[in-house]
């Protein structure tokens, strides 16, 4: 464990080394998913460890970068080892979007992604995520400001169907405009804002704009395992998965993806592992820490890594009252699971 924690200024991207780096698009090049609450610097370096080709931060909001938010600042901690590296924005007003990513380039970030696809109700209400589906007019200047900003290639969008069975206006037409626009690569979860998460991804769909557009398709949906991910590629030719609750669950998703798409099988997940995977995560939170509380995200995270072990009742009762990092390596190390 680290003897203090970093000062946050020690993790903005250095300019530099980001100029030469492109994205990767193919089958063995998984990425991890932007998730709200958990795709940190911590996580993401813990997946790349074990496989992430590229990773995406968690939603910044582009008001949050013009007010210089203390939380949108944590938000963008990176360091040179967490390349490739996608920034995901969102936001209602083009000029606001475009502002965030001229800030970014500035700081050497070089790759943008606009959500189009959260469907949490106070962020549609602003006009954002999958709201922005509403005024396709205001969808399609926010996406030009941004290109014009970060430069052909170097934006992607990540989609939805529509806002609802009634509204699935989305594919092709939306991403064929972004195309023609300059997008870099187009994200489609094969669900409706009103579904939520609920329901299945219908993958078809991402099959037809796979065979429609000529910039890569990033699939996401319902990919829970490893296995999932490599029978999505195959049902749908998109040029890349990407995980997201998968990851969550594990971050050997990543592992256990390249071990099949070489046509191996992938290597027996044991408990020793999920210990050593635990405090991996415990020592990169520690050192990346940005001067908050970390233990209670923490505990949290812990709790979902446990879920489906003999012993997830009595782990989860000890993590609700460790309050020191000490204590929850004592929780991990010393058998409690069983």
């Amino acid at each position: 464990m680290p003897k203090k924690l970093k000062p946050m200024s020690h993790f903005f991207l250095p300019n530099a080394p980001s100029e030469t780096i492109s994205l990767p698009f193919s089958h063995d090049t998984p990425w991890l998913a932007p998730l709200a609450g958990y795709s940190d610097l911590a996580f993401r370096l813990l997946c790349r460890e074990h496989g992430a080709a590229c990773c995406t931060t968690e939603m910044i909001s582009a008001k949050g970068l013009e007010y210089k938010s203390p939380g949108t600042a944590r938000l963008l901690a990176s360091t040179a080892d967490d390349q490739p590296l996608v920034v995901q924005l969102f936001g209602a007003e083009a000029d606001s979007l475009g502002m965030a990513v001229r800030v970014l380039r500035d700081k050497g970030y070089r790759f943008f992604d606009l959500n189009i696809g959260c469907s949490v109700p106070k962020v549609m209400r602003q006009g954002a995520g999958a709201g922005m589906l509403a005024d396709m007019a205001n969808l399609l200047r926010c996406a030009e400001s941004m290109l014009r900003e970060a430069g052909e290639g170097h934006v992607g969008f990540k989609l939805r169907l529509g806002l609802d069975g009634d509204h699935m206006n989305v594919v092709p037409e939306l991403p064929l405009q972004l195309q023609e626009m300059g997008a870099g690569w187009i994200t489609l979860h094969p669900r409706t804002a009103r579904q939520g998460f609920q329901g299945s991804a219908d993958w078809s769909v991402i099959r037809t704009l796979s065979r429609v557009l000529r910039i890569p398709v990033v699939a996401s949906g319902d990919l829970f395992t490893a296995e999932d991910g490599i029978r999505c590629l195959r049902e749908t030719g998109a040029s890349c998965v990407m995980y997201a609750r998968g990851a969550l669950r594990s971050p050997h998703i990543f592992r256990d993806h390249m071990a099949l798409v070489k046509g191996e099988t992938p290597p027996v997940f044991s408990v020793e592992d999920l210990k050593a995977t635990m405090c991996r995560h415990l020592d990169l939170i520690y050192e990346h820490a940005s001067g908050r509380d970390q233990t209670a995200r923490m505990r949290g995270i812990l709790s979902a890594y446990a879920r489906g072990l003999p012993n997830t009742k009595n782990v989860r009762i000890a993590l609700c009252h460790c309050t020191e990092w000490k204590e929850l390596y004592r929780i991990i190390r010393e058998g409690i699971f069983g």
